[in-house]
């Protein structure tokens, strides 16, 4: 079956919804999504998005900047950081203006709280920046812009799978998606495509991401041979649910939580004296592991505690003298956590038995958020070598792509802000370029080439290999090698690890060859799309001899600005993989030591 729309945007999370909504206000747009749009993985982020409105203390769009770009560990394109961070404050007004029910000031104004690494770059001291609607703040912000969407009358594609980018002549023409109700192959004939498809965490064993974040759209522009940029840059947040990998918000340690081991001590006071347990997620997500590994794991275990008992936290507030911005001291009850993170409260109850206002919590670092991705430009326009040449009507937005405002490391708030400005700027720019833009043909049987990979996949029931060892294989690997910590013989045994399995997954075998639901073939697909990510992801780790923001080689444990304050870019060419590199943009901030 055949569609036409003039902007096609595929995935239904905040990035999508929010390009979405700005298309449809000049072109023609559908939006594709393999789930219901409100289940998109926006709706897990908890604890805020970042915008210096200064409602609490004073801050300023350039002090976020800053905070970006020093998070980043200078591996930040500083003109996106910029243009982030300076357009945060009025889309969040504008989120606001749309009906987002923000957590509010008594005087009114949308409440903020501290969050990792966000400063008053004068005193140092962590600053109130992330606004936030309790702890579903991304919630909000999905059912907000889906809202919003509907009214606008955006054509939306529910459980439809996209399968390939069609480019022909170097253009983009569409894509070709499966709807999973039927299975059958749908061809999208537009003048510019948006991929909004969200991150590839399920590489790894101990996840915050949902089983559907498979890697879908950086494996289908690697196999239409677009570079990946960044792909070594993985971030771990250091507070998920132990064994599970459930997040529990920074917005806990904004509230004034602290991370304890086993000895009962606050052991970020050693790692980041200055900010503690809101440095950057990398610092504390090492902090956890070096804690964990020297023996101060809870139990013996590799674990440690969370703790946000109000007597725990007003005793730190006390030592720390800290205080709330009219000067009186700072404390916290068991109803401030009920009201601000009442998810995360029922999280621990349901998952763990564990009552946040009496027991601490049990923590590890989670594989969260992919710094890197498909390359593009501060409108979303996919670019597409080291010359950030742009590929026409091609677009990504969000974390499926690099812009890059997140370098080596995200700092907390920054998805939801990364989305939404992000996502306005290429539903902009998609309206400009399809009104300069006319249909152009699409080339002979679009779909014929995904139609007989998918029948491919579908005819494999005498297969000897089952797609569920070779992804707990492929996650065990790189949670073992290509993690928090990394070095070079665990990666090349991991790089040695995925051949193999790319091997073993030409032979896999599928119980179900129906067409109606089969989540069976699906699931197939998606373990593909992620050994192609897992794969690439590994093998530049393995060329970066450096440590830099979520990458830490302790076999190379300095940053090496001399040789490596660059972008990787990364292609997958006749079954091999190829490194190029391109230059950090710097304008305003010299790179120098991160000090926290």
């Amino acid at each position: 079956m055949y569609h036409k729309y003039d902007a096609i945007i595929v995935g239904a999370g905040g990035a999508g919804l929010m390009a979405a909504l700005y298309a449809s206000r000049g072109v023609k747009t559908a939006v594709l999504s393999k789930l219901y749009p409100t289940r998109s993985h926006t709706g897990t982020a908890q604890g805020g998005v970042g915008a210096a409105l200064g409602n609490h203390e004073e801050d300023n769009p350039e002090w976020h900047t800053f905070d970006t770009i020093k998070g980043s560990d200078y591996l930040a394109d500083q003109d996106a950081a910029k243009v982030m961070c300076y357009e945060a404050v009025d889309v969040v007004y504008e989120l606001e203006h749309m009906g987002l029910p923000f957590n509010r000031t008594e005087e009114g104004r949308i409440a903020q709280r501290p969050f990792g690494g966000h400063t008053n770059n004068v005193t140092k001291k962590p600053v109130r920046r992330a606004c936030y609607a309790a702890d579903r703040t991304g919630h909000m912000i999905l059912q907000t812009l889906y809202q919003q969407c509907i009214q606008h009358n955006v054509t939306f594609f529910d459980e439809f799978h996209v399968l390939d980018l069609i480019i022909e002549d170097g253009v983009t023409r569409g894509v070709v998606a499966v709807e999973i109700a039927t299975g059958e192959l749908h061809v999208f004939h537009a003048k510019a495509v948006l991929f909004a498809t969200g991150g590839w965490g399920k590489v790894w064993r101990v996840t915050s991401n949902a089983h559907t974040l498979t890697g879908d759209g950086p494996a289908i522009a690697l196999r239409r041979g677009i570079p990946l940029e960044d792909m070594e840059f993985f971030q771990f947040h250091p507070t998920g649910i132990y064994k599970m990998g459930i997040l529990i918000t920074e917005g806990v340690r904004g509230e004034g939580g602290v991370l304890v081991n086993s000895e009962g001590e606050r052991f970020m006071d050693r790692y980041a004296p200055t900010i503690k347990d809101l440095a950057s997620r990398d610092v504390v997500s090492r902090a956890i592991y070096l804690e964990v590994r020297d023996g101060r794991g809870i139990d013996g275990k590799d674990y440690v505690h969370l703790d946000v008992r109000p007597e725990t936290v007003n005793r730190y507030f006390e030592r720390d003298g800290i205080k709330n911005p009219d000067g009186t001291p700072r404390r916290i009850t068991a109803a401030d956590i009920e009201a601000k993170l009442p998810d995360i409260a029922d999280f621990t109850r349901t998952y763990l038995g564990v009552d946040p206002t009496l027991q601490p919590m049990p923590v590890q670092p989670t594989a969260h958020y992919a710094m890197g991705g498909i390359p593009t430009d501060i409108w979303a326009r996919v670019v597409a070598d080291d010359k950030n040449t742009v590929l026409p009507g091609f677009y990504a937005a969000g974390e499926v792509a690099c812009v890059s405002v997140h370098g080596a490391n995200r700092l907390g708030t920054n998805s939801l802000l990364d989305i939404i400005v992000f996502g306005k700027r290429a539903g902009i720019d998609m309206v400009r370029y399809c009104q300069e833009s006319d249909f152009l043909p699409l080339p002979k049987e679009p779909e014929a080439f995904t139609r007989e990979q998918w029948e491919a996949l579908l005819s494999r029931q005498n297969g000897r290999e089952r797609a569920a060892d070779i992804r707990r294989e492929m996650q065990n690997a790189m949670m073992d090698y290509v993690g928090v910590f990394r070095e070079e013989a665990g990666m090349k045994q991991a790089v040695e690890i995925l051949e193999d399995l790319k091997e073993r997954y030409r032979h896999i075998a599928l119980d179900d060859a129906g067409k109606r639901y089969n989540t069976d073939v699906l699931e197939a697909w998606e373990l593909g799309a992620l050994l192609d990510t897992a794969e690439v992801t590994a093998v530049a780790a393995l060329e970066r001899s450096e440590s830099r923001g979520g990458h830490y080689r302790e076999d190379h444990p300095k940053r090496d600005d001399e040789n490596w304050l660059k972008h990787s870019l990364v292609w997958a060419k006749d079954g091999t993989i190829e490194l190029d590199y391109k230059p950090v943009t710097i304008t305003d901030y010299q790179p120098k030591e991160r000090v926290y």
